[in-house]
């Protein structure tokens, strides 16, 4: 160790009491408290340096290794000494660093293969004074390397959106598909706090993220829905997630650096799962509807049946109104107040409405349920931005409307009427796929509709019970 002393000391500044001793203990104590194992050589090649790793993975301690000549006859095979030698001390007289591959005995006798990094050591006047060089076990390289491969993998190749947010909760890393999905600039990400990114939902993910920070991931993916703010406008997406904590592996206790996100979009599936779940159960609704009303004997009775079953799941009104003599009279619904039963409206028969009876609806001009009479069709409409009630009251409808679709009523190539679903603001606006589904139920309700305005009974051969 004197050899290694007397060298740091000289390079440390001038000889001062006290200077020396301080100035090479605290040298000394950088090179053990390195992660790397570390040697180094003077210019004839005797051992000057040697550090706790190096210690660590060949075996050799300090006081065993400074000063030897090399590492022939303790840290190589003397087969392999000569050339070792002389590719290291090659280095001085080489710029920058070159990277080799020993293999270095132990000293309880076995091999072990190291990549070490060299560079040549200059004195005060440029000559070349020695060689250092710091090296680690080639598989402990092997891991490092990988780590930092599949990290590049996962922000430039994986099939998930990766996103890293520190302990904040702010983004700091995003990958490419991340930043499609998202749809902002992976600039713009960066450092900004996830409300300004996510419209709707935010709060589950901020939940999920400092769950992990606190407890650690969840032991499963989860699906989180979230709308996001995106330079086209906001788009409502379903993102499979999984999550790490992202933990210091220097400190000697884990430290939370932040959260790894990791997601796929899954919204097309989803929705698709969604649509497949909505058609079934109501085309169970509808087989149940059918045989409820077949139990009628009352035409009236098994179109309010259509219209109760229909309900479920899909609207919190309906409105039946019945064409007569060119204008259209109320003649059943929904309770305007709380949802309920559908009821025919008190002292109004079908047959008379048809006839010219009744009290026409006073639907202003262009009302949505007009205009499916006039189309033959279905119309869709929503309140918007506007004040929900005020809308709804100017369209004749219960006060909560915020959604109508009104379908004609049609049966032997005649127009009898129109039926009316609502929907409050709780639910989303009326879509293709339900307009689908009302026409559906307005060809049974308007085939009731049709038998009890021509006061039919049973059918020829049909006894009544």
């Amino acid at each position: 160790m004197s050899a290694s002393r007397s060298e740091t000391t000289s390079a440390l500044g001038p000889d001062e009491p006290g200077r020396e001793g301080a100035g090479a203990d605290l040298l000394a104590a950088l090179l053990d408290g390195m992660d790397a194992a570390l040697c180094a050589f003077d210019a004839r090649g005797v051992v000057t340096h040697w550090n706790r790793e190096a210690e660590r993975i060949l075996g050799w301690s300090a006081g065993e290794a400074v000063g030897r000549d090399g590492f022939a006859g303790w840290a190589v095979r003397s087969a392999d000494a000569d050339e070792v030698r002389g590719r290291l001390m090659a280095v001085m007289d080489a710029p920058g660093r070159q990277v080799h591959e020993f293999a270095l005995v132990r000293k309880d006798g076995g091999r072990v293969l190291v990549r070490m990094q060299s560079a040549g050591v200059r004195a005060g006047d440029g000559s070349p004074a020695g060689v250092y060089c710091a090296f680690s076990e080639v598989h402990a390289q092997i891991d490092l390397e990988r780590s930092i491969a599949m990290s590049e993998a996962l922000f430039e190749d994986a099939a998930w959106g990766v996103v890293l947010v520190d302990v904040d909760l702010r983004p700091t890393v995003v990958n490419g598909l991340a930043t499609r999905t998202i749809g902002a600039g992976r600039t713009g990400l960066l450092g900004r706090p996830l409300g300004e990114l996510v419209v709707q939902g935010v709060e589950d993910l901020e939940g999920a993220l400092q769950h992990v920070l606190a407890e650690g991931p969840p032991g499963s993916l989860v699906e989180l829905w979230v709308t996001l703010r995106t330079a086209e406008g906001e788009r409502r997406r379903c993102l499979r997630s999984g999550f790490l904590r992202l933990a210091s592996p220097l400190a000697e206790e884990p430290v939370p650096l932040g959260v790894g996100w990791l997601f796929q979009d899954v919204t097309e599936a989803r929705l698709a799962e969604q649509e497949a779940d909505r058609l079934r159960f109501r085309s169970s609704q509808l087989h149940r509807a059918g045989a409820a009303a077949a139990e009628c004997e009352d035409p009236l009775e098994a179109a309010a049946a259509y219209l109760d079953f229909a309900l479920a799941g899909f609207a919190d009104h309906v409105l039946v109104d019945v064409c007569a003599r060119g204008r259209l009279v109320r003649v059943a619904g929904t309770p305007s107040g709380s949802p309920g039963p559908v009821t025919l409206v008190p002292g109004v028969a079908l047959g008379a409405v048809v006839s010219g009876a009744g009290i026409p609806v006073r639907y202003p001009a262009g009302h949505p349920a007009a205009q499916a009479v006039d189309r033959a069709g279905s119309v869709r409409a929503s309140a918007g931005e506007r004040a929900a009630e005020g809308w709804a009251v100017e369209r004749q409808w219960p006060r909560d409307a915020v959604h109508g679709l009104c379908s004609v009523l049609r049966s032997r190539g005649r127009t009898l009427g129109v039926v009316t679903f609502l929907r409050g603001g709780a639910r989303a606006g009326f879509e293709r796929g339900d307009a689908v589904f009302a026409e559906s139920v307005a060809v049974r309700v308007a085939l009731a509709l049709d038998l009890a305005a021509a006061g039919a009974g049973p059918g020829p051969g049909v006894e009544e019970q």
